[in-house]
């Protein structure tokens, strides 16, 4: 059983090559490498609207007085520790496999997760459920990282990269409106339904899109394609990644990207609670504001490449430490503005999101990539991604206790304050962007040994 399950899942052997000469060769090679991309990267949005979809369904459930806040920030937190182990493992186990099944079945059992999910009242369930659900859930990434590794080139990847970066906020845009709208017409099981009857669907249609290995299908390997030689075979893989472990300046930034992890998700799984409950919004109106941080998030992360490059002759420190006190502020801001003045909030979260984009561009990936050896990029993101996520989990369950601390009920209405949690969102920002700041230090010091 275990050795079929692994068979479908390997990667295929190299096929015979085509037969119809170059231009065939480039026809199927066009074809398919539109196609990965468009699906990796709209696929791997539709992971987030069976992730954070849970954020949406917050007030209604506790309203319903199916969960509590402390009992949530439970839930997601064990979502975010097994995702933060399932960055590491699967990472290693995509350079093996068959894209096109491994992200497509992750969809799918996320799907499926969801619908049974939405029949569910007991803690207990929705504990072990959604933590099984941080399993497939990171899964997502890594597919989508070594498609676009296999079917683009050095020189055009990073372009490719920075697009498919922004497919996050795709996910979180669908959530916040079209999810939130779903939820409060129909109720919060439909925070799980909804999301898990799209993704059922979208996984079969991923299954179809994205494709193995060029050579699976008899063509060349992309570097023979694009006419890139492979990478200097000096030093071995695992030296450069026993660096990376022992390197200060990697440890900083994985620092940094979990510092920021902390605003990032508190936002992400408390900002509709929090607007509904301090701001007086509606479901809807919370989920239609909120829904603009994820669209500025795009522009965030499409153009954080192009401004370091344009404007800070490619070092990232600078515009990273810049968009790091734009978050500082927007996050000051959106708590200081007082109910009712929507206009003013949306300015806020379009900063943040902005921000926000470029900074995962920065400390999730090129940052890392200026430190080390492109040879360990990948032990670098990995590490990185572990504390990230390890920092997300215990936020979600900091949060969920500040806020039940912070429950007042008077005559019958039940308040929570949000001051704490504020407090240590806005306090992680600012760890982060120092930081990263500091990072300049160990670019100068790899600098400096190149050019012994």
């Amino acid at each position: 059983m275990l050795a079929a399950i692994l068979a479908f899942f390997r990667t295929g052997p190299d096929a015979p090559r085509l037969a119809g000469g170059p231009g065939e060769v480039d026809r199927v090679y066009r074809r398919w490498r539109s196609s990965v991309f468009w699906s990796v990267t709209l696929g791997y949005g539709l992971f987030y609207t069976t992730r954070i979809n849970f954020s949406v369904v917050k007030k209604p459930m506790l309203d319903a007085g199916v969960l509590n806040a402390t009992e949530m920030g439970m839930i997601g937190s064990a979502l975010l520790l097994v995702y933060s182990v399932g960055k590491l493992v699967n990472g290693f186990l995509a350079d093996r496999a068959n894209i096109a099944r491994f992200m497509s079945t992750a969809l799918l059992c996320s799907a499926v997760i969801n619908l049974v999910l939405g029949f569910n009242t007991v803690f207990a369930v929705f504990l072990g459920l959604w933590a099984l659900n941080g399993w497939v859930q990171s899964i997502g990434s890594a597919p989508s990282v070594v498609a676009l590794s296999h079917w683009f080139g050095r020189k055009e990847r990073g372009t490719r990269y920075g697009i498919w970066s922004a497919s996050h906020s795709i996910g979180e845009g669908l959530t916040f409106a079209g999810t939130a709208t779903l939820v409060s017409v129909l109720g919060w099981q439909w925070g799980f339904w909804g999301p898990g009857i799209v993704c059922l669907l979208a996984s079969l249609v991923l299954y179809h899109t994205i494709a193995d290995r060029p050579q699976t299908l008899g063509l060349p390997s992309i570097a023979d394609y694009t006419n890139e030689p492979e990478p200097e075979a000096g030093g071995s893989i695992g030296a450069f990644q026993k660096q990376v472990l022992l390197h200060p300046g990697v440890w900083m930034l994985a620092a940094a990207n979990a510092f920021l992890s902390v605003a990032r998700y508190g936002m992400a799984n408390w900002g509709p609670l929090y607007l509904s409950v301090a701001k007086d919004y509606s479901g809807v109106a919370a989920g239609s504001v909120l829904a603009i941080y994820p669209l500025a998030e795009i522009a965030g992360s499409i153009t954080s490449g192009f401004v370091s490059d344009r404007f800070f002759k490619s070092r990232r420190n600078a515009p990273a430490f810049i968009y790091g006190l734009l978050e500082i502020v927007s996050l000051l801001a959106l708590y200081a503005i007082p109910p009712g003045y929507q206009w003013l909030d949306a300015i806020a979260l379009a900063v943040f999101g902005f921000a926000l984009g470029g900074l995962l561009v920065y400390l999730g990936g090129l940052m890392a990539i200026d430190l080390v050896s492109r040879k360990a990029a990948g032990a670098a993101m990995g590490l990185v991604g572990l504390l990230t996520y390890i920092a997300a989990a215990v936020q979600d369950t900091l949060s969920g206790v500040l806020i039940d601390k912070s429950k007042q009920v008077v005559d019958g209405v039940t308040t929570y304050s949000f001051e704490l949690v504020f407090t240590v969102w806005i306090g992680a920002l600012v760890l982060s962007t120092l930081c990263a700041a500091s990072l300049w230090i160990f670019s100068r010091l790899r600098k400096a040994t190149h050019e012994e």
